[in-house]
C-alpha cells in the first residue's frame, strides 16, 4: 500500500474539506486497483502537486510510465480529452497511455521529473520553451464538449463587483474593476483553441531518451478549456516573478504565438480578475502583490 504525503492530504483538506479528505483516504486502494488492472509495479516514490499524486511505474513490458490519480472536477474533466487531441496532433504535451473514466485515473508517459523547466536559469530562455510550447498546443482544435472560456469570462464578469467591493485599497478596486472593462472588450470571441490553461514552468519537463523524446521539453498538468490563446499567458508572468521582466515577457510570448498584443493584454488582466475573483471568494481583502503589479504594468499604470 502506498502512503499519501501528509502534506497533500492537508491540501486536499484546505481546498475541498471533506470530499478532500475522504479523497485522500481513498488514494491507498485506488493504485492498488491500477496497479492491479494495468500491470503495473512501482518505481520511485511518490510525487504530488495540489489537485494529483502521481506514482511512478513500470509496465509489464518493461516500459516506465507515471500513474496519476485526481478527483475529476471541471478543471480536470477534459485532460484525458486534451492529452488525446494534442497526442493525435504531436503537439508536445505528455502520452496518455491509459484511462478509467469511472475514477479519472490515467496511466501517463514518463517525463524527467528532475528536470523542470524551472531548472533552466537564464529567463529569457525559459520564457521562450515555454512560449513556443504554447504555440504548439494552442495551434490545436478544442474537443467537442470541453469547457469554454465564454463561460468562463461571463461568471468572473458577474463576480467583478463583488470582488472589487470585498478589497480594502480603493487603488486595488479600481484595478480590478479596469480588469473586468478589459475582459468585456473581448469577452464576445472567446475563440476555439485547446487551451491548457496553468502552463507553468514546473509543468514543463524533459522527455526521455527511451521514450524517444530526448532533447525535448513536454507538458503536462493541464486545465483544459476551450478559447483565445492570450488566456495563456499569465502563468508565464506570474510564475518566477520578477516585475521588471513582465513587459519584455509578454511581448516575447505574444510574438512567438503570433497574437494581437491588445487582444492578449485584455485576456491576461482576464486572469487577474479571475484570481482577484477567487481570493476574495475566500476572504482576501488584498489582491496578490504579484498579480497586481502585473495588471498595472499592462494597464500602463505607475
Amino acid at each position: 500500500m502506498i502512503e499519501v504525503p501528509e502534506e497533500f492530504v492537508a491540501c486536499q483538506v484546505e481546498f475541498r474539506g471533506a470530499a478532500g479528505r475522504a479523497f485522500a483516504s481513498a488514494l491507498p486502494a485506488l493504485a492498488e486497483e491500477f496497479l492491479g488492472r494495468w500491470g503495473l509495479r512501482p518505481d520511485g516514490a511518490v510525487m504530488y502537486g495540489m489537485c494529483a499524486l502521481v506514482l511512478p511505474v513500470v509496465r509489464e513490458d518493461g516500459r516506465p510510465a507515471a500513474l496519476k490519480l485526481q478527483s475529476v472536477d471541471e478543471e480536470t474533466a477534459g485532460e484525458p480529452a486534451a492529452l488525446r487531441a494534442w497526442g493525435a496532433a504531436g503537439a508536445g504535451a505528455v502520452g496518455l497511455l491509459e484511462h478509467d473514466a469511472r475514477t479519472g485515473a490515467m496511466l501517463l508517459e514518463r517525463l524527467d521529473e528532475r528536470r523542470p523547466l524551472t531548472s533552466v536559469a537564464d529567463a529569457r530562455v525559459a520564457v521562450g520553451v515555454l512560449a513556443r510550447s504554447l504555440a504548439r498546443l494552442v495551434s490545436v482544435p478544442a474537443p467537442q464538449g470541453m469547457r469554454g472560456l465564454g463561460e468562463v469570462a461571463a461568471r468572473m464578469l458577474e463576480a467583478a463587483p463583488g470582488a472589487a467591493g470585498a478589497l480594502a485599497d480603493e487603488g486595488e478596486r479600481r484595478l480590478l474593476l479596469d480588469c473586468a472593462a478589459a475582459v468585456r472588450e473581448v469577452a464576445g470571441e472567446p475563440g476555439d483553441r485547446l487551451l491548457h490553461w496553468d502552463l507553468h514552468y514546473d509543468n514543463i519537463l524533459a522527455g526521455r531518451p527511451e521514450e524517444g523524446r530526448a532533447g525535448q521539453w513536454v507538458a503536462l498538468d493541464p486545465k483544459p478549456l476551450a478559447g483565445d490563446p492570450g488566456f495563456e499567458l499569465f502563468p508565464a508572468l506570474d510564475n518566477r516573478f520578477d516585475a521588471s521582466e513582465v513587459l519584455w515577457r509578454f511581448d516575447l510570448l505574444t510574438e512567438v504565438l503570433g497574437l494581437d498584443r491588445d487582444r492578449a493584454r485584455a485576456w491576461t488582466l482576464g486572469r487577474v480578475l479571475q484570481n482577484g475573483v477567487w481570493s476574495t471568494g475566500g476572504g482576501a481583502r488584498r489582491l496578490s502583490a504579484d498579480h497586481a503589479e502585473i495588471a498595472r504594468r499592462l494597464s500602463r499604470r505607475s
